[in-house]
């Protein structure tokens, strides 16, 4: 079995320091920071912090790039203000303190800090220094937005699907997503394609899911490359292309995406798209699994049970099935169950079986149910 990737709702957190300077002269650059900032040039505070910060042209000291951002936000640099908010946030260079990052965020919004408003929605959204407040984080995501910032308008895009803090409209979600794909946030073009997959907010067109899948693939975005990968091997939007696929499955592991690991675990399982290879199989499988994917632990508990691509091993079949099922996989604990019913890597017992069946069918596993009530009936 394949599994397929859900819409991503998950608030992204962007740092708010960015370089922006040539460093083609390091050392020259520094000295000339240093005068303006001695000068009492705010942007050159900020600078000069930042190369601190970077350890570039000087040797990394996050107290001093914490000073010199002091010294920039003090001087009225909002930049200066969101960077020096972002250190108390991490707690870099000075005692982490998240009711001062939130006033130093704050001051960067206020002054115009793009940066400074879309940390200051994810404060609100996750309630961290200030008290939780949905309807202040859209407010914040919305200035981020409107000020050009892509994350922002995608995290308010997220708003808008959840209908968290706002009224839910997923036309304005779409709105919002493509704003953010527009600006070269990857995450927005992933969410845009699945939109158009889904049919919501837009007519359905798996054509345009596609190529914004693509897009969000090609901008480095491993559940893009998940998803492409999706289409082709089911030839949606796209004709069927089954090495296609592995290859982007393979792309998506490799980006860390444990999904991505699990559907190659079964490309390699079933020899689609690639020559059959159970050890491969095994080695995606592991992959998935420690990458989280309950699925991928179910698989792997599977080649353990039959002795496919690894030595039969009744003991870590156990172990990986009863992994699978904590992470709410039904057919691991439909496993489970049986290894309890049969005896195999554990010790025989009826009321285990009848347990771990039970919460397969509590998981709407029917085979899970059928065997619960056959062994209730016992």
């Amino acid at each position: 079995m394949n599994l397929r990737y859900l819409l991503l709702v998950s608030t992204l957190v962007a740092a708010c320091v960015f370089p922006s300077l040539s460093l083609a002269e390091e050392s020259q650059e520094v000295k000339e920071l240093r005068a303006r900032c001695d000068q009492g040039d705010a942007a050159g505070c900020f600078n000069l912090g930042l190369m601190y910060d970077l350890g570039k042209g000087v040797t990394q000291d996050f107290v001093e790039a914490v000073a010199l951002y002091h010294k920039a936000c003090d001087r009225g640099d909002a930049s200066g203000c969101a960077s020096l908010g972002w250190m108390y946030e991490k707690g870099t260079g000075v005692i982490q303190d998240f009711v001062q990052a939130v006033a130093l965020y704050r001051n960067a919004c206020d002054g115009g800090n793009a940066i400074g408003c879309f940390n200051l929605g994810v404060m609100y959204r996750n309630g961290t220094g200030v008290t939780q407040d949905f309807t202040q984080a859209v407010k914040f995501y919305r200035k981020a937005c409107d000020r050009g910032f892509a994350g922002g308008c995608f995290n308010l895009g997220v708003k808008y699907y959840d209908g968290t803090g706002v009224t839910q409209d997923f036309t304005q979600a779409v709105a919002l997503y493509r704003k953010a794909c527009d600006g070269g946030y990857a995450a927005g073009c992933f969410n845009l394609g699945l939109m158009y997959d889904l049919g919501e907010g837009v007519t359905q067109d798996f054509v345009e899911a596609v190529a914004l899948y693509r897009k969000a693939c090609d901008g480095g975005y491993a559940t893009g490359c998940y998803n492409l990968g999706w289409m082709y091997e089911k030839g949606t939007g796209v004709t069927q292309d089954f090495v296609q696929a592995v290859t982007l499955y393979r792309n998506a592991c490799d980006g860390g995406n444990a999904i991505g690991c699990f559907n190659l675990g079964v490309m390699y399982r079933n020899g689609t798209g690639v020559t059959q290879d159970f050890t491969q199989a095994v080695k995606f499988y592991r992959k998935a699994c420690n990458g989280g994917s309950a699925g991928g632990c179910n698989n792997l508990g599977l080649m353990y049970d039959k002795g496919t691509g690894v030595t039969q091993d009744f003991f870590q079949a156990v172990k990986f099935y009863r992994k699978a099922c904590d992470g709410g996989f039904a057919g691991g604990c439909y496993n489970l169950g049986l290894m309890y019913y049969y005896g195999a890597g554990v010790k025989q017992s009826n009321a285990d079986a009848l347990n771990y069946f039970g919460k397969a069918c509590d998981l709407k596993d029917e085979d899970g149910c059928e065997n619960y009530a056959k062994v209730k009936k016992k």
